[in-house]
């Protein structure tokens, strides 16, 4: 049942986005064209505070003509690591530092379509050091309580599926009842892009 590349080539491409197309055979022998775009990684991080609370941009996105909450995420720069790329970004698009960051998950949110490979991190505090490097980055900057996240996901306030995936995810955390910590620090999830890098 796996799909065979025979080729890929590229349509379009400019900085850090590639739009291609591949020659794709599939399972039953039939070839068919399949667009799809390859990006330069990005990162963020999910920040809360002792207070049960997560910190999040309210923003608009164009391509959708929609607005809604989000975690801080941008591009990893070349040469840098993912963590630092998620640590800037925080800081860039919040105003707030976050504190030790470690691995949340790796997702690819829309791997149909598009190569886009997120490293998410999570940190337990933050401390404010001023205004957004970018104020146009969000409509609004807020830590929101963790219990209400589920109704911000039904009401349609967070439609982002880095952030879902990534706020789901430390939710489940926060279920009750006796469970095995789900964190592992020798568990190379998010750089497996980068053989041989221990976390």
């Amino acid at each position: 049942m796996v799909w065979q590349v025979h080729s890929e080539k590229t349509l379009y491409s400019a900085a850090r986005v590639d739009v291609r197309v591949a020659d794709v055979e599939l399972p039953d022998g039939r070839h068919l064209d399949h667009h799809l775009v390859r990006t330069a990684p990005a990162a963020g991080a999910v920040v809360t505070d002792e207070q049960d609370r997560v910190l999040l941009i309210w923003r608009h996105r164009f391509i959708t003509d929609s607005w809604g909450w989000e975690i801080p995420l941008g591009e990893v720069d070349e040469g840098e690591m993912p963590q630092a790329a998620a640590a800037r970004e925080v800081e860039q698009k919040t105003g707030w530092r976050p504190g030790l960051l470690r691995p949340l998950l790796a997702v690819q949110p829309a791997n149909g379509f598009i190569d886009a490979l997120h490293h998410v991190y999570c940190a337990e505090s933050a401390t404010r050091i001023g205004p957004p490097a970018d104020p146009s980055q969000a409509g609004r900057i807020d830590w929101l309580p963790l219990p209400g996240i589920r109704k911000l996901i039904d009401n349609g306030d967070i439609v982002c599926g880095t952030t879902l995936s990534s706020l789901l995810y430390l939710l489940l955390d926060h279920l009750p009842g006796d469970r095995e910590p789900t964190f592992d620090p020798t568990r190379q999830i998010l750089l497996r892009d980068i053989p041989g890098l221990q976390l």
